[in-house]
């Protein structure tokens, strides 16, 4: 008999420990629930405007806000639609809708109207700061909630000096 760890058979139980471990840390079993912190997955089936999107997260429908940004107004109840909001939707729109994306949870993971705040990304692509980046949307920290509040600022100023998007075509 060889020393644990050895060997092909040591290595088949290595790989077994492994595996074994990574199921222990991820728990698939609880599927990712929206109240649970932390990260799940979700199947985009509508977007309502440039910041909120409708998904689909294991059994359940969800109106999902993303973290730290705010586009213009084009559905909020008794506000008109706001200058480059319909820029905002579509683009957002276009990149989302349909689309299987990873949420991660912020520290509080509702807001006040019971949508969950999320951090998403679309593959390796990062949605929040995409948005201001291309002047879709301005940064809007409001912790506990900011832990990407000074990388998103940092966009909107770079956005702003350069005149991009809602930046060189709306007035303030």
């Amino acid at each position: 008999m060889g020393r644990l760890g050895t060997g092909r058979n040591g290595w088949i139980g290595s790989a077994v420990l492994l595996v074994v471990i990574a199921l222990v840390l991820l728990r698939p079993w609880e599927g990712g629930g929206a109240d649970r912190p932390g990260v799940a997955i979700g199947r985009v089936t509508r977007v309502i405007d440039g910041d909120t999107f409708e998904a689909q997260i294991g059994d359940r429908l969800e109106d999902v806000r993303l973290i730290g940004i705010d586009t213009p107004e084009t559905v909020k109840p008794g506000t008109p639609v706001q200058c480059y909001g319909p820029r905002a939707h579509h683009f957002t729109q276009h990149l989302l809708e349909d689309s299987t994306v990873r949420l991660t949870y912020g520290v509080e993971p509702r807001d006040v109207y019971g949508r969950l705040l999320a951090y998403v990304h679309l593959g390796r692509r990062f949605v929040n700061p995409i948005l201001v980046r291309r002047g879709l949307a301005r940064s809007m920290t409001i912790p506990p909630n900011d832990r990407f509040g000074p990388l998103f600022r940092r966009l909107e100023l770079r956005a702003a000096r350069s005149g991009r998007g809602l930046w060189g075509a709306c007035r303030p």
